[in-house]
């Protein structure tokens, strides 16, 4: 299964992310049906997934470039796997909520869990030569150029005026 690049058009702001120029765009429903993986029917399934290079949020997900991340640590006893044709879960939401699933085409990305950041929000890191995509019932496609990722959780502030601080924070979630 091969994904093709979804290039936007029209005129680009100079601080936009740049798309990833090459094959046909992908939509939404060509997504799905390749993977196996649903989207719930008020997602539109006809929008074409832009592949991006730059940080981008699905939910309460960050997918951050490793450049943006000084401090990153990927010990040598982090777990790596290959990302198999049905994707990996890289994250549930609470509840039985809604995954969040990472595909790929074979043997273009890998998976590395126990990676830390230092502000302590890691999920894991993705590296794709190829494009790869993230695939949400609610948000549906993420589209990721290919490079190192930082997957990382989001958190809000509680809404006072104090200095920054875990005791004033929450994680989202959706």
């Amino acid at each position: 299964m091969t994904f093709p690049v979804a290039v936007p058009s029209g005129p680009r702001s100079p601080n936009a992310p740049s798309a990833v120029r090459g094959a046909p765009p992908v939509s939404l429903a060509d997504l799905t049906s390749r993977t196996g993986l649903s989207v719930l029917e008020h997602v539109e399934r006809e929008v074409t997934i832009p592949v991006l290079d730059a940080l981008q949020a699905q939910g309460d997900l960050l997918l951050v470039p490793e450049a943006l991340v000084p401090g990153l640590d990927v010990p040598e006893e982090a777990l790596t796997e290959e990302v198999p044709a049905g994707g990996v879960e890289l994250l549930r939401g609470t509840g039985g909520g809604h995954p969040h699933t990472l595909v790929a085409d074979p043997g273009t990305c890998r998976w590395t869990v126990g990676v830390h950041d230092p502000e302590w929000l890691a999920l894991g890191l993705i590296e794709n030569t190829a494009p790869a995509y993230l695939i949400h019932p609610e948000h549906g496609g993420t589209g990721l150029a290919p490079g190192r990722w930082l997957v990382r959780r989001q958190r809000e502030r509680d809404g006072s005026a104090r200095p920054f601080t875990s005791a004033l924070t929450r994680l989202i979630e959706d």
